[in-house]
């Protein structure tokens, strides 16, 4: 098959964990015999620099022209970039949502899945996770509020903020189908996500979604409120299939079910329309502070890449290639510095030692990257062969599994958070002391109360 790909390497990590996913790409197509041209697009601030907008009439053109389009991440610092500078319809992610309507891209697909190798990462009770989950967001992309009608005026000497959430049955008619379709190729079970008790557009959503569902009488259909749903994700996250959902609802829940993978830097996504065509793109961001480190995770990018060959091309064997890859290497042990589960390990691994990951100076990694891990997937008794560097971005510590060795494990940062929490410390202070974010602190509490 000869597939035309569009490039956006983008902002900040973008260049870097892109360049990992083509190497995979063009590695699976030597196996499988195909081909693959692509063409480099500017979008976000990269397009800013040179055009001094986000997003060209041409490079918008050149993407509806390839039958799928690679993306990394968009955007920089809000608080020191001049992109932020700009005014709003300007700056970097104004291209992205340029970009989206102008190719018609209204599902989009996030997958969280809590790998077996990674459960001690997942914030959530241990038997929680070791039940593990595999779920996927649909997120209608463009409509309700996100792209409604909005104003701020001044009434009746009040000033007065208006957006407006406006669905129609077609919209919510074609997303509905791509679900069930999603769901036919995965375990047949629909969660539609609504806001029904409440909201007039939630109410027709719901009715929309069971008359589609009509047509699929081997998947299982369920309504559940959204903020039951948002519970449900941290209670018991193992019950989801396919959860299909508006756009702001599937904008919270989306990042939501990243966290409680243990890492948003594993979580893939894809944007489609209603041709073949897709945009495919990780689910964090440009993560800026790290860039250029040789730290970055790859493998959302390069399970999106997997998501690609499936959902444009149809080229199922080939996705899973790339998905047993990724396993596989979790399998052998290797991190990046995101997904390492002990606050040593972490130390262990600074910048410098991750830019010094290079074969000939470090004999434990092998002389090829992640990218060669496709040709031993059809070979199951080569698997012990199978070692990689993630294209020389990870740790070159290859450690024992987490389950073969969990008795043995120091204290982790979930169990030092609750430790000084219970000392009577802060959530400001358990992060400035674990040098964790304030919000996963909290997250942590809230989950392990009564544990």
């Amino acid at each position: 098959m000869e597939m035309k790909i569009g490039v956006i390497k983008g902002d900040g990590i973008g260049p870097e964990i892109v360049d990992e996913a083509m190497k995979v790409l063009d590695q699976t197509a030597k196996v499988y015999g195909h081909s693959i041209s692509y063409t480099q697009l500017l979008m976000g601030g990269a397009s800013i620099d040179v055009n001094g907008v986000p997003l060209t009439e041409e490079t918008l053109q050149l993407a509806k022209d390839s039958d799928a389009v690679l993306m990394g991440s968009i955007g920089g610092d809000a608080k020191t970039s001049p992109w932020y500078q700009l005014e709003p319809s300007k700056r970097p992610e104004a291209g992205l949502l340029q970009l989206r309507k102008g190719l018609n891209l209204f599902a989009n697909l996030r997958p969280a899945v809590l790998y077996d190798e990674l459960k001690g990462a997942c914030p959530l009770k241990k038997e929680i996770a070791d039940r593990g989950f595999d779920l996927m967001i649909m997120r209608e992309l463009t409509g309700g509020l996100y792209f409604g009608k909005r104003s701020t005026e001044e009434i009746d000497g009040v000033l007065t903020a208006k957006d407006e959430l406006t669905y129609n049955e077609n919209e919510i008619r074609r997303i509905a189908k791509r679900a069930f379709d999603i769901a036919m190729k995965r375990r047949k079970k629909v969660t539609s996500v609504d806001k029904a008790n409440v909201l007039d557009s939630s109410r027709l959503w719901r009715s929309v979604v069971e008359d589609v569902a009509k047509d699929y009488p081997d998947v299982t259909l369920e309504h559940m409120l959204v903020d039951n749903c948002a519970m449900q994700i941290v209670h018991n996250p193992c019950q989801f299939d396919v959860v299909l959902t508006e756009n702001m609802f599937g904008d919270i829940l989306s990042d939501e079910a990243s966290m409680v993978t243990g890492s948003i830097g594993m979580l893939s996504s894809a944007s489609l329309n209603d041709t073949r065509f897709g945009l495919y793109e990780p689910s964090g961001g440009s993560a800026p502070d790290i860039a250029g480190k040789g730290i970055a995770n790859p493998i959302a990018t390069i399970l999106s890449a997997a998501m690609m060959l499936r959902y444009t091309f149809d080229l199922d064997k080939e996705a899973e290639a790339i998905e047993a890859a990724v396993k596989q290497v979790l399998k052998d042990g290797y991190r990046t510095i995101d997904i390492m589960p002990q606050e040593e390990d972490k130390k262990k691994n600074e910048p410098e030692r991750f830019q010094a990951l290079q074969p000939d100076k470090l004999p434990e990694i092998k002389e090829f990257s992640f990218a060669e891990q496709a040709p031993h997937i059809e070979r199951p008794q080569n698997q012990e062969s199978q070692a990689a560097n993630l294209g020389n971005t990870v740790s070159a510590k290859k450690d024992t599994p987490v389950e073969e060795k969990e008795e043995s494990l120091p204290e982790n940062n979930n169990d030092k958070i609750l430790r000084l929490h219970k000392q009577g410390m802060s959530s400001v202070d358990i992060a400035k002391e674990l040098g964790l974010g304030v919000g996963e602190v909290k997250l942590v509490i809230n989950l392990f109360k009564g544990a």
